[in-house]
């Protein structure tokens, strides 16, 4: 991994960002201070609306795919006989 201090990388751009295409990670220091990662991008399943929520900065990829049986296992909160409903009502009335 290499390390680079951001007036550095500031310089040099193009060239850090062929070392991160190539799939390497760069460690940004700022007054030698670790602050920040560049990591190579990886979109492979992504599909293009991904992609643009991506670039827009509203969405994150995710590092690993979910494993869906497990999801679908989690258990679901339940209610009985309208307690929510009637908690929300009283907490709407009490508030000013």
């Amino acid at each position: 991994m290499r390390s680079v201090s951001a007036a550095e990388l500031k310089n040099q751009l193009s060239k850090y960002l062929n070392f991160v295409r190539c799939g390497e990670e760069i460690v940004i220091r700022y007054r030698n201070l670790p602050v920040a990662k560049l990591i190579p991008f990886s979109a492979e399943d992504a599909s293009d609306e991904e992609l643009l929520l991506v670039t827009a900065g509203k969405m994150r990829l995710p590092k690993e795919s979910a494993d869906l049986e497990k999801l679908l296992k989690v258990p679901a909160g339940r209610t009985i006989g309208g307690e929510v409903m009637r908690a929300l009502l009283d907490e709407r009335e009490q508030s000013p």
